[in-house]
């Protein structure tokens, strides 16, 4: 409707009771929560060709996100790796957390349920599953499509700020301070 030409835009009453309510409601929900104990921890990774993702929770709130690019060696990597390294991503980066508790750890690759039994593994592999072994975790499966938070953090680029930077300096009334 808004982006129609020749189209009037009415704004009723209805309207601005949903965009009111909608506004109290993304003022008000809780982002990041504090930990409740050392239980019922919560891990879900996933992994893309651009980078890492995981989000950490508890008692379905959650507690923190984390994402990386990938490293120039890890663009190589199998799939089933890079999906294997965001697991050990998770447990490096939150292993205060972790470390000493149960915690259930969610992937949307469906062989790493069977990681601990493999025999057959790569160097690499079993670096990793010595350090799975340090932790009381149970690996399951999560279908990709339900994976959605830790799926995007995945796929977050680096943002250069520069393009943005240069489109201010063209402005006319614009004028750089850090150079006085």
């Amino acid at each position: 409707m808004l982006t129609q030409k020749d189209r009037k835009f009415d704004w009723d009453e209805p309207q601005e009771e949903a965009f009111q309510l909608l506004k109290q409601r993304l003022c008000k929900a809780p982002i990041l929560s504090l930990l409740e104990g050392t239980e019922d921890f919560v891990v879900y990774c996933d992994a893309s060709r651009q980078g890492l993702g995981a989000v950490l929770m508890q008692r379905d709130k959650v507690i923190a996100y984390a994402s990386r690019q990938l490293k120039i060696h890890e663009k190589n990597y199998t799939t089933h790796d890079l999906e294997l390294g965001a697991v050990v991503f998770a447990l490096k980066i939150w292993r205060h957390y972790l470390y000493g508790t149960k915690c259930t750890i969610y992937t949307d690759h469906k062989s790493l349920q069977h990681i601990l039994d493999q025999k057959m593994l790569n160097m690499r592999q079993r670096r990793w599953v010595e350090l799975l072994n340090d932790y009381d975790c149970e690996i399951r499966y999560h279908p990709g499509k339900a994976n959605v938070v830790a799926d995007a953090l995945s796929r977050k680029e680096q943002l250069n700020n520069r393009p943005c930077k240069n489109q201010i300096r063209k402005r006319k009334d614009y004028r750089d301070w850090s150079n006085d």
